[in-house]
């Protein structure tokens, strides 16, 4: 199968049965991207698969085959965070921080569709779950970028 993860074409021979998160994982090492529940529950494994946000322990590797993957690893560099990264810094969402790659990658993609969301599309888009309960703090966070990234 072949990809454009994050830009680049990768290669895999991975089973087309494999969900895409154990081919980022386990065959192509990208670890940004975690398991949580396995049911696309959680939301701890959003990807984007051709701009939209997916779970990606239950999206077969062949339904992504050919696709544009964008996953954590993309969002930002140390040298030039995402307006996302910087504000979850600013407004201190993370505790554990086990969900924020998933997190931070369905909210790229809400303010990739709307650049100025409401609370309501907030709320409507963000169904990741956190143990911690940061949702306030998400919620505060993403106002906070949408206002870094006009």
């Amino acid at each position: 199968m072949e990809f454009n993860i994050n830009g680049k074409p990768v290669q895999s021979d991975a089973d087309a049965a494999m969900p895409l998160l154990w081919v980022l994982r386990d065959v192509l090492n990208m670890t940004g991207t975690k398991f949580g529940c396995g049911v696309a529950a959680c939301g701890a494994c959003t990807v984007h698969v051709d701009g939209q946000p997916v779970r990606s322990c239950v999206f077969p590797a062949s339904a992504a085959s050919g696709k544009k993957i964008r996953t954590i690893e993309s969002l930002g560099t140390p040298d030039k965070p995402h307006a996302l990264q910087l504000a979850w810094i600013a407004e201190q969402v993370p505790q554990c921080g086990y969900c924020q790659s998933g997190m931070l990658m369905a909210a790229a993609a809400l303010l990739e569709r709307k650049p100025k969301p409401t609370d309501a599309d907030i709320d409507e888009a963000m169904t990741n779950i956190c143990r911690c309960g940061t949702y306030q703090r998400v919620r505060a966070a993403i106002h906070r970028a949408a206002g870094e990234s006009a």
